[in-house]
């Protein structure tokens, strides 16, 4: 049987996937709600062309069928998906670095953080160049925490499912993160002049 994706629409998330563990064809109703949105968040995280990024969602989805059994219904699936698929962009990102290529984030996100701190006007001021030598300097874990809480707009409690870190821990990372982006374009601007 062929699924009208334009009948999916009226689904909720949890009906998909009732129907995708019966019929397969329920689940390109699933791939097509989130393939933009996902293929968006591993380029922010991970500073990848379409290609690689497209290899990524790809073998992400092939993970979310295969484990769609698993789901548990008492979360949202949006942010186990979200889960699933960051997992696939460390994993790849691990295997990445260790043969020596260099990863960036975007940097739209930073100057939204920036945006929400004081001296915003002097952070629009920065070129990209001098952005990305303050992204050297941010461990991974701030980039992928503000990477969900600026672009993705997920809340405490989605990047918590997701991240598999509690509320708390959240908050403490996203303020470090912007901390850490604060001081180092600081210190970046100082040695400018």
């Amino acid at each position: 049987m062929i699924i009208n994706l334009d009948n999916c629409k009226h689904l909720s998330d949890h009906e998909l996937v009732k129907l995708s563990l019966q019929n397969l064809d329920y689940f390109s109703c699933l791939y097509q709600r989130y393939e933009s949105a996902l293929f968006r968040y591993i380029q922010r995280i991970s500073g990848l062309d379409g290609e690689e990024t497209n290899d990524i969602l790809q073998e992400s989805f092939i993970k979310i069928w295969r484990n769609l059994n698993e789901f548990d219904p008492g979360m949202k699936l949006s942010s186990w998906i979200y889960r699933l698929v960051h997992n696939e962009t460390v994993s790849y990102l691990r295997k990445k670095k260790s043969y020596g290529k260099n990863n960036t984030v975007e940097i739209e996100l930073y100057r939204n953080i920036l945006a929400e701190e004081e001296g915003a006007s002097s952070a629009k001021q920065e070129t990209e160049p001098d952005i990305h030598k303050i992204l050297d300097h941010i461990p991974f874990k701030y980039k992928e925490i503000l990477v969900l809480k600026f672009l993705e707009n997920k809340s405490y409690s989605e990047i918590s499912d997701i991240l598999k870190i509690p509320e708390g821990t959240v908050a403490i990372r996203i303020s470090r993160a912007k901390k850490a982006f604060r001081e180092h374009t600081i210190h970046q601007m100082k040695n400018e002049k």
